[in-house]
């Protein structure tokens, strides 16, 4: 048995994969404890975990209601000085619990591998998503911009991703102080030193969605999407059952668990489907987001497990999260994507490489783009075969002991 740490950073699509990790790791005897905004802790807890809450509710909630957070090339930023600024608390919630035996982090957990430079623990680097791959063969698609990079010559971007990045101007002069008190080395650049693991890097998405690249790190484990929407322990309610077997399938809509800012989304939403006369589901946190006196082919709900409520879904309307479009992909429904910032376009441009669905900007979502993309989504059978084949990937999931093991292999090698 293992004592083991997940520390997992951001909304809720960066933290359900961890509490899946968290089950499956319990399964086996370890001893599994999460620490992260404090947000999740009934999540947490539901799903048996033990749990740190990192910090007060109000600095998480301070960072999502940012106006910058979701405008591109701004959201980032907003991130990684949040990170930056975590930091210190972080480390000392991952102290508190002891020795340890393994961690399991994001890249934007610093304090995880601040914790392993001083005092030697195993860190798993858990990617969520393809786009934090800064390949030179198969280049992300972080902002529009970057798709001519696509056409230009590996030499080139490699000497162009050689000059100073953006994420180290954000958040490496408050780490490398930190570094210094505690007795750590600081690194020369977030990027090149620390974004990876040398103990191993796990991606948590499938090779059909993103394929390896030869300069990814040699050192990873490629799995599946993890699935998680805590759909064990919350049921759809009574009222949205009801709804759902009162006529055709809706379109469903959510901007994102951590989008507070979201009233245009749901203004533009609440005219498309006026103007397409069809069903819908609102999910948000916030329901004041959403204009008021819907009519009651709409139905607004505060969450539900997209597991179960997509499976009653026409089309799916969202921002293009990871973990929101990987519970579409294993429902099989079609999907509209408005990206604004971080991996979304990417995650966009993905999925309309495959065939699943479509993605558009900010300035393209307006009632009558919507209207005509959902028209066309619903009666195009391409989509829906397309959307059928990757639902029909993702059922043939590998074992997950194959996983497990490799991760306790990391325990193992580090005695």
């Amino acid at each position: 048995m293992a004592d083991i740490l997940l520390l997992p950073f951001g909304s809720a699509g960066d933290v359900f994969p961890f509490i899946w990790l968290g089950r499956h790791l319990m399964a086996r005897g370890h001893r599994v404890t999460m620490i992260t905004a404090c947000l999740f802790e009934e999540h947490a807890r539901k799903a048996g975990l033990n749990f740190m809450p990192l910090g007060e509710k109000d600095e998480f909630e301070a960072m999502i209601r940012d106006p910058r957070i979701w405008k591109l090339g701004h959201g980032t930023k907003v991130v990684f000085d949040f990170a930056a600024k975590s930091v210190e608390p972080y480390l000392a919630a991952i102290e508190s619990c002891g020795k340890v035996d393994l961690m399991l982090a994001p890249v934007t957990a610093f304090a995880g591998r601040l914790a392993r430079e001083k005092h030697g623990t195993p860190l798993i680097t858990v990617h969520l998503q393809p786009a934090v791959f800064l390949s030179v063969h198969e280049t992300p698609l972080l902002h529009p911009a970057m798709r001519v990079l696509r056409a230009v010559p590996a030499w080139f971007k490699r000497a162009l991703f050689s000059l100073p990045n953006p994420i180290d101007l954000f958040a490496l002069p408050k780490l490398r102080r930190m570094c210094v008190a505690h007795g750590v080395k600081p690194p020369r650049s977030l990027w090149r030193e620390w974004w990876d693991s040398p103990d191993g890097v796990l991606a948590l998405f499938p090779d059909w969605f993103a394929k390896p690249q030869p300069d990814w790190p040699t050192n990873l484990l490629q799995w599946t999407f993890p699935l998680e929407d805590l759909a064990t322990e919350q049921a759809l309610t009574p009222e949205l059952q009801a709804f759902l077997s009162a006529g055709e399938h809706p379109v469903v809509f959510t901007p994102g668990s951590a989008n507070v800012q979201a009233s245009r989304f749901f203004a533009v939403a609440s005219d498309a489907v006026k103007r397409l006369g069809c069903r819908a589901v609102f999910v948000t946190r916030e329901p004041k987001q959403v204009p008021p006196n819907l009519p009651a082919n709409i139905l607004t709900v505060h969450y539900a497990p997209f597991s179960t409520l997509l499976k009653h879904a026409s089309v799916f309307v969202h921002h293009g999260g990871i973990g929101t479009m990987s519970q579409a992909f294993a429902a099989g429904v079609p999907q509209l994507i408005m990206h604004m910032a971080h991996d979304q376009p990417d995650n966009a441009d993905r999925l309309e490489r495959l065939g699943a669905g479509t993605g558009l900007t900010v300035r393209q979502f307006t009632p009558k783009r919507v209207a005509h993309e959902l028209q066309r989504l619903r009666e195009d059978k391409s989509f829906h075969e397309f959307a059928a084949t990757c639902a029909e990937r993702i059922s043939k999931a590998p074992d997950k002991d194959v996983l497990m093991r490799w991760i306790e292999e990391r325990i193992s090698t580090a005695q």
